[in-house]
């Protein structure tokens, strides 16, 4: 989701709320305490060098539980963060603590806003040498367990 549909969004909330895919909520006396933009440069398996560019959104649970934060003062912290930091329309990801940091894609359903679990993935399959994954049916097992099933 990029920031420009972020604050669209916000536009018709009466509260902001961020669910997880498990169906739980982060607790509404959450409070964003950075808004930032991630720069990441690197060198995929393949040899090739990439970057990637987001804006970041950092939630905090406080136990500060009289705390709302509203859709207004959201889009205020936003249109800070994008006059300091030019930030541009960038990709949005958050970081929220359960167990864990966890680094989130964020979708929205029309009345809240969706952490989406990121996924790894191979950049350079066809430069890498990392082999295809092969889909085996259960009924053939013994074949991939054999010594020159070639895919255990």
């Amino acid at each position: 989701m990029k920031l420009s549909e972020v604050k669209k969004s916000l536009d018709h909330l009466e509260r902001v709320d961020f669910m997880l895919e498990d169906g739980s909520f982060v607790p509404e006396h959450f409070h964003v305490t950075e808004i930032g933009i991630l720069d990441k440069k690197f060198i995929d398996c393949g040899g090739t060098v990439r970057q990637d560019k987001v804006a970041n959104f950092q939630l905090w649970d406080a136990n500060d539980y009289e705390h709302r934060l509203k859709p207004q003062k959201l889009q205020h912290i936003i249109a800070l963060s994008e006059r300091i930091l030019e930030m541009g329309d960038l990709e949005v990801e958050v970081e929220y603590q359960s167990d864990t940091i966890g680094k989130y894609d964020l979708g929205f359903d029309g009345s809240r806003f969706l952490l989406l679990a990121k996924r790894t993935a191979c950049l350079a399959k066809d430069n890498c040498g990392s082999p295809e994954k092969k889909k085996v049916r259960l009924s053939d097992k013994n074949v991939c367990c054999a010594p020159d099933g070639n895919c255990c």
